[in-house]
């Protein structure tokens, strides 16, 4: 059956129709439009100190109006950085503070005289050598962005960018180098948390009652795309314009009736949200998997939003995806093919969702429904969407492996196969399945350890590439194909701050694949014992622990120096592991 909602549709089986409209009844009855505006906590928690901490971050919902009043202000802060010769920005956080200002580097073109927006959200020391690389650090701005201002790897980050600009200004007051420093963060012990700033060109003190992942509409979207030279009248304007929708408390709400679908399709065990994205903004995908992934996954329950992957035919699918097209003035090429592919899916009993982008609904009024959908499929879960009791477990792991290696020791790994130049290593489980055999042997075993309903996560601890994100892209669609299951692909560290909240708190019914790289050419982080790659390495050791500490069945292959070459054989490794 398909509904017509404004310029969207919605097509469901019939036990899919069935779970949305109990959903929406429930919400429209108990008045969930009004109450979220009136800033009501008991919408996701009866709990007393719940809902006094669930009444600290609903501050997203007056972003887009409160700073639309701003927006002349940043963009004069932008034209007096471009009158000052500097050509490009680099943008240094992890997670939240960044993937909003990716989806907008990645989908429009820069405005007159805008900066070039780079992200750099990877303790890969090849990562921060291309980004120190790509541009001239005398024309370069660096935009430290931190909600909590203890950021590791931006602290590590700005360490390293510092020392650059230091060096650059030997002869010159330091206040030099601070003029290429631009912070993002909290009031308070935040900013007081990050060094240096006192010698900043700017900071931008973000409302501290908006979280980092509903934080896209702040000064952490806004000042990359007033560096850009965008247009923040029509961003802001295209949000506010969303916003008033989604205050309607009725069925047509955009935001209401996407939250409703997504939360009552995965309680109906519909979960792997799959999205499929017009070319053009398709880094919106990375931005909306971190919202709805780390609102969600918690408390055993969770959306997993499936993002970059091909789509194929009905069999390539089991019965737990919904199928959301996000697609705005697309060329026909790529309508007609994603909507015969899309009608197949749906015929065959596959929600499909369609979504549409025009004209004076824009990124900013997308950013707008999403955020809105993600609370309110927070609602349908009964989880609280602005918490993340899960992230810090790798952190901490991470902390500790760093001391021992600080002390002189060294993490013990028992490889389960080695075939230069690839090294198997599993978790305890699988360890205790023998190590007899080849590398596919042992990554056949792994993957027979895949749960029902469950799903693959292909986690890659290096900088990513052209190439090496069409290596990943080949291997996530062997592995959809080989078992009928979803495969996400995601890059550590930056998914440790989005999808890793899910792969802990949500369904545990993950099943987790490490691809590590050594580092031939690594690089200090001044002021810290530890370099670049013993870092990294360090984050995925840290959260190969947490998830093996939660049963999750865990595999690490490590590629070892070439990860181009590394992920070729890992190809034929995987065709023989599938056959």
């Amino acid at each position: 059956m398909t509904d017509t909602i404004g310029r969207t549709a919605l097509r469901l089986p019939a036990e899919a129709r069935t779970a949305f409209d109990a959903a929406l009844e429930r919400a429209l009855g108990e008045r969930w439009v009004i109450r979220m505006w009136q800033r009501d906590p008991t919408l996701w928690s009866s709990d007393a100190k719940v809902g006094d901490e669930i009444s600290q971050r609903l501050g997203w919902l007056d972003a887009p109006l409160g700073f639309r009043e701003r927006a002349a202000e940043l963009t004069a802060f932008a034209r007096g950085v471009m009158t000052e010769g500097f050509e490009s920005a680099v943008v240094a956080g992890m997670g939240g503070s960044s993937l909003a200002a990716e989806v907008l580097a990645r989908s429009l073109p820069l405005g007159e005289s805008g900066l070039r927006l780079r992200i750099l959200d990877s303790t890969d020391p090849l990562a921060v050598r291309a980004a120190q690389a790509a541009d001239d650090p005398l024309r370069t701005l660096y935009l430290i962005a931190s909600k909590s201002g203890t950021t590791t790897e931006t602290l590590a980050f700005l360490a390293h960018f510092w020392q650059v600009q230091d060096e650059l200004h030997v002869d010159i007051p330091t206040s030099a180098a601070g003029q290429h420093f631009v912070a993002l963060t909290d009031p308070g012990r935040s900013l007081d948390a990050i060094p240096h700033t006192d010698l900043f060109r700017n900071v931008f003190l973000n409302p501290a009652d908006v979280g980092g992942r509903y934080s896209a509409l702040t000064y952490v979207g806004l000042v990359p795309a007033a560096l850009m030279g965008l247009d923040l009248d029509t961003l802001l304007d295209d949000a506010v314009l969303m916003s008033e929708r989604c205050r309607e408390p009725e069925a047509r709400n955009p935001g209401l009736w996407l939250g409703v679908a997504l939360g009552a399709l995965a309680m109906a065990g519909r979960d792997k949200l799959t999205f499929v994205i017009e070319p053009r903004i398709a880094a919106f995908g990375s931005w909306a998997e971190q919202l709805v992934a780390e609102s969600t996954g918690k408390q055993g329950r969770g959306i997993v939003p499936v993002d970059g992957e091909p789509l194929a035919g009905p069999e390539a699918y089991d019965k737990d995806r919904v199928f959301v097209r996000l697609a705005g003035p697309a060329d026909e090429a790529w309508l007609a093919e994603t909507g015969a592919a899309l009608e197949r899916l749906a015929e065959a009993g596959q929600p499909v969702i369609d979504l549409a982008l025009a004209d004076g609904e824009g990124l900013g009024g997308e950013f707008m429904r999403w955020m809105f959908a993600a609370a309110v499929a927070g609602a349908v879960l009964e989880v609280n969407p602005f918490d993340e009791p899960n992230v810090t477990e790798s952190k901490s792991n991470t902390a500790r492996v760093l001391e021992t290696l600080r002390a002189g020791g060294r993490p013990t790994v028992e490889a389960l196969a080695v075939e230069r130049p690839l090294v198997l290593i599993g978790d305890a489980p699988l360890r205790l399945t023998g190590n007899e055999g080849s590398l596919a042997d042992g990554l056949r075993r792994h993957l027979g350890r895949l749960r029902p309903n469950g799903y693959v996560s292909l986690q890659a601890y290096f900088a990513a590439t052209p190439e090496r994100e069409a290596a990943l892209r080949s291997l996530q669609q062997m592995l959809r194909d080989g078992t009928r299951r979803a495969v996400t692909v995601g890059y550590g560290p930056r998914f440790l701050h989005s999808t890793g909240q899910l792969h802990k708190g949500g369904p545990p019914n993950g099943l987790f694949i490490q691809l590590t790289v050594d580092h031939p050419d690594d690089l200090p982080i001044p002021g810290r014992r530890e370099t670049f790659g013993t870092l990294i390495d360090a984050q995925a050791t840290g959260d190969f622990e947490s998830l093996e500490a939660h049963d999750l069945p865990v595999a690490r292959i490590h590629l070892g120096p070439d990860p181009e070459g590394g992920l070729i054989a890992l190809a034929d490794v995987l065709a023989q592991a599938l056959d």
